[in-house]
């Protein structure tokens, strides 16, 4: 029996680098101090700095940035439009409701219409907003796929489309007025996003 376990001892010491000397336990231990050493893991004989991941989990191309393409946006962008509308026609439905039923006591009926209002409106300004968002994705997706770069010429040129496109219906004016609304929103966001980047050339430039 002393034979077994002093064998067995030695075998799992070089197993986890501990060597056939003497073993601690966690209390002979507890009082050593750890003065300019990392506590290790109470598991493995391995330093926990070593797992946190300070790098990026990808690799991309050189200048590339970690974003999702037009295809993976067009969802968020065409749910979160509904929602938005949804969200805008029924405070817009409540102020009509409101205001058309102001003459009216407080009753059944009243609030019958009022909560009509609030539907219809909410209903009107989802689906409005989600169809001008599922234009504009559907655009930029194949503007991307076509000239197979990624750039914000793809979002003025899916904006103007989406503008002239919902406005087709009413003549060349309105195509022509949907094209300059599209276009004017989407240079407008555009210039936002490379505002940092457009002050930073200014000012290299006056240097």
């Amino acid at each position: 029996m002393e034979g077994s376990g002093s064998s067995k001892g030695p075998g799992l010491g070089g197993l986890f680098g501990g060597g056939g000397g003497a073993g601690y336990s966690n209390a002979d231990l507890a009082g050593v101090p750890l003065t300019g050493m990392s506590p290790l893991s109470p598991y493995l004989n391995l330093d926990p700095r070593y797992l946190v991941q300070d790098t990026d989990e990808f690799i991309l191309p050189t200048g590339a940035n970690k974003t999702r393409g037009r295809f993976e946006l067009a969802f968020f962008t065409i749910g979160g439009c509904c929602m938005t509308g949804a969200a805008f026609g029924a405070l817009n439905g409540l102020r009509l409701g409101l205001k058309e039923t102001q003459n009216m006591a407080w009753s059944k009926p009243r609030n019958v219409q009022i909560l009509n209002m609030v539907t219809r409106q909410g209903a009107l300004w989802a689906n409005t907003l989600g169809s001008l968002a599922l234009l504009y994705s559907a655009f930029g997706v194949v503007i991307e796929k076509t000239r197979g770069a990624e750039d914000d010429l793809n979002t003025i040129a899916a904006g103007t489309l989406t503008g002239m496109l919902y406005k087709s219906t009413a003549g060349m004016r309105g195509i022509a007025r949907g094209g300059v609304v599209g276009l004017t929103l989407t240079g407008l966001y555009a210039l936002y996003n490379n505002w940092e980047h457009l002050k930073g050339s200014v000012a290299r430039q006056s240097l």
